[in-house]
């Protein structure tokens, strides 16, 4: 785990933060009806490098592109393709990490493609609301296990049900580090929190069954009812009475 108590590697981090935060709000601006996934993924790894950085996935155990593309029933590691073309009314889950100044950052938002369904929407505000709450919780002397039930409590209360094939994760100097941050479990137990600690804290939220099925390719990951997933994810760091996000 990447624990960060000086100033210099804070800056580091948040500089690096900064380009994800960056690469979404051109998403919000630019994603549309007719794009193809391997179009969003050319344009993400343009902005990263234009920025000093290296796309955290791209060939990250073997995984061929910068970014995770997963619409509609794809609930993560969708592989961007020119073949997948957005349409109206889709959903889309767009992952991507940052390496720069020896520090990796990963972040994850789910767009509106066009007019969406009311229940898309909801599905939508809901896994971006569980990603707060979870972030309530990250503050020093509480534990992993209190991000986890703050998270999979806002999730019960919609009726829709958190992935757990997947999980959050330590992150700083590698990818992924320990701990592990599921998005469900008691609160009160786990690993400690404590200040300047790295987390991906990233709830992946299903209208249906939270059972999932891995394609042939390896990597992309479907809702094993073909119902829709959506994904929400931010690196945080932890502070004594609440988290920086800094994605």
């Amino acid at each position: 785990m990447t624990i960060l108590t000086d100033e210099e590697s804070i800056r580091k981090i948040r500089e690096t933060g900064r380009i994800i935060q960056g690469i979404f709000e051109w998403l919000r601006g630019h994603i549309r009806e007719g794009m193809s996934t391997a179009a969003i993924d050319r344009e993400v790894e343009s902005i990263i490098r234009e920025q000093g950085g290296e796309p955290a996935f791209k060939g990250y155990k073997g995984y061929p592109a910068s970014i995770c593309a997963s619409p509609n029933e794809v609930v993560v590691h969708g592989i961007p393709s020119d073949d997948i073309i957005l349409k109206d009314g889709d959903i889309i889950s767009i992952d991507v990490g940052v390496k720069k100044n020896g520090f990796f950052t990963d972040s994850a938002r789910t767009f509106a493609v066009g007019e969406i369904s009311e229940e898309a929407r909801d599905l939508i505000n809901v896994t971006k609301d569980s990603l707060r709450e979870g972030m309530k919780e990250a503050f020093e002397g509480n534990r992993v296990s209190d991000i986890s039930n703050a998270i999979e409590q806002r999730v019960r209360k919609s009726g829709y049900e958190e992935v757990r094939a997947y999980v959050g994760h330590g992150i700083g100097r590698a990818l992924h580090e320990s701990p592990e941050v599921p998005n469900w479990g008691e609160g009160g137990s786990g690993p400690v929190l404590k200040e300047g600690l790295l987390l991906a804290i990233e709830p992946m939220v299903n209208i249906g069954t939270r059972e999932v099925k891995v394609m042939q390719d390896g990597w992309t990951t479907l809702t094993k009812d073909g119902k829709l997933s959506a994904h929400f994810e931010d690196t945080v760091i932890i502070g004594k009475e609440k988290a920086e996000a800094l994605t």
